[in-house]
C-alpha cells in the first residue's frame, strides 16, 4: 500500500489536506480499477475524530477500495461553509481527474460521513446539485457528485441536537436554512444513500436520520437505513480495538454490522 498526503485547493481558493491509501498493483486483475472511499470524519466541527478516519479508510482497503481521509476546514479556521462542502466536491473532482493514476473507477466514488462529517457529506451533495452553487463556484455536477453516499449517525438538521448549543457558539451556526438542514437540498439527483444510526444516540438525535430518509423517499432516491437499538454516539466501527478508555460502550459488535451491511448494499447497487 502507498500512503501519501496531498494539499488541494478547493473551488473557493482555500487549501485543505487529504491522506490517500492506495493499494499496490496486483498483476492482471479481472477488475483492475478500484472503487474509491472518501472518508469524512466527525468531530463537532472543531476537530476531526481519528477513530472515524484512518481505521475506516483501512477497513475499506480490506474490501478492495482505494481510500482517502479528508481534512475539511474547521471552525477555528473561519466559517465552516461553504468551504467544508467545497472540500468534498474538490476531492471528488481531483480523483475523477486522476482516476488512471490512482487506479480507481471514476463511476464508483463513495463518500462516507460520520456525525458532523455526515452533515458535510450530505450538504456537499446538496451543493453539487444546486445551480446557484454550480454557477458561483464554476463546477459541473457530473464532475463533483459522488456515485453513492454512506452516512453514520449523521447530523442533518442543526436544530436536532441532544443538547443546547453553548451561547458562545451560537454565532457559528449558519443562518441559511438550506445549510442548517441538509435534507432541504435533497433532489432526485441525490446519490443513493446508506445510513446507520443508534436509536439511543444522545448527541445527534435519531430524528436527523428520520428526516433525511423522509426527504430521500419523497424524491424517490434509493436508500437503505439501519437503526440499531443501542450504540450511543460515535461508535465508529464498533470494534474492541477502537474503544477509548472510559467509553467501553463503543465496543458494539451488533452495531458493528453496519460495515458489512454497507458492503453488501454497495455490491447490490453496483450490479
Amino acid at each position: 500500500m502507498k500512503v501519501t498526503d496531498l494539499t488541494l485547493t478547493n473551488f473557493n481558493g482555500r487549501k485543505f489536506k487529504v491522506h490517500t491509501y492506495t493499494l499496490a498493483t496486483i498483476g492482471d486483475l479481472v477488475t483492475p480499477q478500484h472503487p474509491l472511499a472518501i472518508v469524512i470524519p466527525g468531530g463537532s466541527f472543531d476537530h476531526l475524530s481519528k477513530r472515524e478516519g484512518e481505521p475506516v479508510a483501512l477497513a475499506f482497503n480490506n474490501y478492495g477500495f482505494n481510500s482517502v481521509v479528508m481534512e475539511y476546514n474547521l471552525v477555528q479556521e473561519g466559517d465552516i461553509y461553504p468551504d467544508a462542502g467545497l472540500d468534498v466536491l474538490t476531492t471528488i473532482k481531483y480523483f475523477r481527474d486522476h482516476a488512471a493514476e490512482y487506479q480507481i473507477d471514476p463511476e464508483k466514488i463513495v463518500t462516507i460521513g460520520f456525525s458532523a462529517g455526515g452533515h458535510v457529506a450530505s450538504f456537499a451533495n446538496s451543493m453539487a446539485n444546486a445551480a446557484a452553487y454550480q454557477e458561483q463556484f464554476a463546477f459541473k455536477q457530473v464532475d463533483v457528485l459522488p456515485n453513492k453516499t454512506i452516512l453514520g449517525y449523521p447530523l442533518i438538521n442543526l436544530a436536532k441536537l441532544g443538547f443546547e448549543v453553548p451561547e458562545g457558539e451560537v454565532d457559528l451556526v449558519p443562518e441559511d436554512e438550506f445549510i442548517k438542514n441538509s435534507s432541504l437540498g435533497v433532489t432526485s439527483d441525490t446519490p443513493a444513500t446508506f445510513i446507520f444510526h443508534a436509536w439511543d444516540d444522545p448527541i445527534v438525535l435519531v430524528t436527523n436520520t428520520l428526516e433525511y430518509v423522509t426527504a430521500l423517499h419523497d424524491q424517490n432516491v434509493p436508500c437503505e437505513v439501519h437503526l440499531f437499538n443501542r450504540g450511543g454516539h460515535g461508535f465508529s466501527l464498533g470494534r474492541t480495538d477502537m474503544v477509548v478508555k472510559g467509553q467501553e460502550w463503543q465496543d458494539n459488535p451488533h452495531a458493528a454490522h453496519w460495515f458489512d451491511l454497507a458492503q453488501e448494499w454497495l455490491a447490490s447497487e453496483w450490479q
